[in-house]
């Protein structure tokens, strides 16, 4: 029917102007165990053969239709969801599977793939998008019987891709997956990318030498694939190879202008030889002068091995092409500050413009400016760019606060987030700010109140839960009440570090010792913080492991000499922070 063909035709144009741009940007290639996204619109299908729609159809494909022509997609979707089912038309199920993509609704989306595929079960493009979608869902063993029809099609299927939250799969599904993936090798024994993909789950299962066994297939199959060439120089220096980059080497040498490959070695060495990045960055640069990326890399890793001088003269040239200016002049003021030039970080630090780095640049502007003495200036400065930047209010309001709790301007700080509250009065951003300068001015009902306001509108909100429940266990003797708090907060957050020694600490504060200790030791392996080891090593005193109480303080103290809570912590078991006695003080708790 004409009518359909138009509505498909529609969908195809709006997709195609709201991805315009996409294809100019270059990507970088995933590494083997990721997933990609599946594809969205890639083009118009062949004409299908007209054919008659009922007609209680023919009102939500209307709908449909002038939806996609007013780019109201979310209604479009609606009807395209109602009747793909129902009219299982191939052309109607391929145009819902893309617009539930466009739209980001990947149960949609695979409900929609799922159908297309039972419709066109030879659809190279349906079971690719299928697939990708199940193994985003968590069905990777669903995805790979896609893949290899795809195979058996003649189809080039990534294989790979079935493995990319392996470590997150449960048990039976990664038994499952991986006795698939290994049948199907009797099938496709000359896919390249099925023997990466038994390379790769060899790795994951870390037996290393089947690994490398299988990445030498793979390699024979395609030499110089990338993705088999990195996965086999990681498992080398895993295992301690004197040379794990060799055929990497071997092959660049082949293949001097293999930027990607070269690129992707670079990285790889950043990790544990930074001139030898810094050797291929720079092959790179002589390739491509003006790369932007390049050039922000080898700032890095020339600021990174201390030489600053390089490293300015790479961000200059990095400026000097108008891209990656914002980092740019970021990490020139950090150069400049370890340089001692204090006046010559701020003025690259106020080059820095709404972006990624906008929060830490004026950081550090408030911090240089208050330790030169000019508070003033420094207020100023920050009210400008609350009117300069009106859509950062909330960050910019939060962040002075910060600098002026850090440098012990307490009560401006209050006033300050007072001031912002009155502009946002439900800013639990700015609530949270205002009740930690609270417990810290020993105002412990307003802390209380404005905390309970935060859990009132969000009781989710495990900081806020985790925050009063601290403080109700250090600072009041309603333990029980803090007890409750900090397990709703660990139950929506259970592996948070901080709830975790929240734990800890209540459960100690209530004679429960050993639970106690559980907590914090999980959280003092997360997070060494000296906080933290106060905590634990108070437990292990208490309990009589005394030696390893001093361990864990003396080593946090060696750190982290000026703590409050730690030197408290000491003080009160009669120690200074060589371990020696300093009294015979009873300890008191806190």
């Amino acid at each position: 029917m004409m009518f359909a063909r138009l509505a498909l035709l529609a969908f195809s144009c709006a997709l195609l102007f709201a991805c315009s741009g996409a294809a100019d940007r270059i990507a970088e290639e995933p590494t083997p165990a990721e997933a990609p996204p599946a594809p969205v619109a890639i083009s118009e299908p062949e004409p299908a053969p007209e054919r008659h729609f009922p007609d209680d159809s023919l009102y939500d494909l209307l709908v449909a239709e002038f939806a996609l022509r007013r780019r109201a997609y979310d209604v479009a979707l609606d009807a395209y969801q109602k009747q793909a089912p129902q009219l299982r038309d191939a052309g109607v199920s391929a145009h819902t599977t893309r617009l539930s993509q466009f739209l980001q609704q990947e149960e949609a989306a695979l409900d929609a793939a799922l159908l297309w595929v039972e419709l066109e079960p030879t659809n190279l493009e349906a079971l690719n998008v299928a697939a990708a979608l199940l193994v985003n869902d968590g069905q990777p063993v669903a995805a790979l019987s896609h893949l290899a029809t795809i195979e058996s099609l003649g189809g080039a299927a990534n294989f790979p891709m079935v493995l990319s939250d392996f470590d997150n799969l449960d048990s039976a599904t990664r038994e499952a997956l991986a006795q698939q993936v290994e049948a199907l090798h009797s099938r496709f024994e000359g896919s390249v990318r099925l023997n990466l993909t038994l390379a790769l789950l060899a790795t994951e299962q870390q037996d290393y030498e089947l690994a490398l066994q299988r990445l030498e297939t793979t390699l024979a199959l395609e030499p110089g694939l990338h993705e088999a060439l990195l996965v086999e120089a990681r498992i080398l220096t895993v295992m301690g190879d004197s040379n794990p980059y060799a055929r990497i080497q071997q092959t660049l040498k082949q293949n001097p202008d293999d930027k990607l490959l070269r690129l992707q070695f670079a990285r790889l060495l950043a990790a544990t030889d930074m001139e030898g990045a810094r050797d291929q960055f720079e092959v790179l640069a002589k390739q491509e002068p003006n790369d932007p990326d390049i050039l922000y890399s080898l700032a890095l890793i020339s600021r990174e091995l201390g030489e600053l001088d390089a490293a300015t003269n790479y961000l200059q040239q990095l400026i000097a092409t108008g891209q990656r200016t914002n980092e740019a002049y970021y990490y020139l003021g950090r150069i400049e500050e370890q340089n001692a030039q204090p006046e010559r970080a701020l003025e690259a630090y106020r080059q820095v413009g709404n972006s990624r780095e906008f929060i830490a640049a004026n950081s550090r502007i408030g911090n240089i400016l208050i330790e030169r003495d000019d508070l003033q200036e420094s207020r100023d400065w920050f009210a400008d760019l609350r009117i300069r930047y009106p859509a950062r209010l909330i960050d910019l309001y939060g962040l002075e606060s910060e600098t002026l709790t850090q440098y012990g301007y307490i009560d401006d700080a209050k006033e300050l987030v007072d001031e912002a509250l009155a502009i946002a009065p439900e800013s639990s951003a700015l609530l949270y700010n205002r009740a930690m300068l609270s417990e810290k001015q020993g105002d412990l009902d307003a802390m209380e109140k404005d905390l309970r306001t935060i859990i009132d509108s969000d009781p989710d909100n495990a900081t806020a839960l985790n925050a009063l429940g601290y403080t109700l266990t250090n600072r009041t003797d309603r333990h029980e009440e803090a007890l409750q708090l900090i397990t709703k907060a660990l139950a929506l957050q259970p592996n948070e570090p901080a709830i975790l020694d929240s734990m800890g600490w209540v459960l100690f504060r209530t004679g429960r010792y050993e639970e106690a200790l559980d907590y914090l030791s999980r959280a003092y392996e997360e997070f060494p913080d000296p906080e933290v080891a106060a905590h634990l090593g108070e437990v292990l005193w208490v309990i009589g492991d005394r030696d390893m109480a001093r361990t864990i303080w003396l080593d946090a103290a060696a750190l982290n000499p000026d703590h409050p809570v730690l030197s408290e912590t000491l003080r009160r078991f009669g120690l200074d922070m060589s371990g020696a006695g300093i009294d015979s003080t009873t300890p008191q708790q806190p």
